[in-house]
């Protein structure tokens, strides 16, 4: 655990100068969804993609400045894998941000993982209401460690902004 949220310190203190004041809300959001992938698999295999994959799932938001943010925050996740020679993860790892709005259970290439995945953003995204059998109290615990720091207000403010620019397009995250 320690190695992995080492991992995740360093990849996002790598793009705290993009987020500026949004570091914070957005840190607590992806440790948030790294103990929910915890909780969900708790076989330590897939620890550490579940954590880079949790740094950089809404990184576009970020980097490319959109909230049209899939594909940027793969390409940013690709970057990376890359750069530290961890190609053979890409296909796995860009699946599970490509699918983790999804509403529904998830049924193609490595559904563990993109499963496990899309299952601990809701739950975090929903503030807990939805728990696909995870303790509650356990949630909610992880939510006391790590506020919400207005994460959820952040999106909403830039959903309702997209809607005003792109009143045909409001959730373009969601049309896959």
């Amino acid at each position: 655990m320690e190695y992995t949220n080492a991992v995740i310190e360093t990849l996002l203190l790598s793009f705290q100068p993009v987020m500026g004041k949004d570091f914070a809300k957005y840190r607590n959001h992806v440790y948030r969804v790294f103990l929910n992938c915890g909780l969900i698999d708790p076989d330590h295999q897939h620890q550490e993609k579940y954590a880079v994959v949790a740094v950089f799932h809404d990184i576009g938001i970020w980097t490319d400045h959109t909230i049209d943010y899939l594909d940027p925050s793969i390409a940013q996740l690709n970057q990376y894998l890359t750069a530290t020679g961890r190609q053979e993860w890409m296909e796995e790892c860009s699946e599970m941000i490509q699918w983790h709005h999804k509403t529904s259970r998830y049924n193609g290439p490595y559904a563990q993982t993109v499963e496990t995945f899309r299952k601990a953003d809701w739950i975090d995204v929903s503030l807990g209401l939805i728990t696909y059998g995870v303790d509650k109290q356990t949630i909610s615990a992880n939510r006391r460690m790590l506020p919400n720091r207005s994460f959820h207000w952040f999106l909403v403010r830039k959903i309702v902004r997209n809607l005003f620019r792109h009143p045909l397009n409001p959730l373009p995250m969601f049309r896959r």
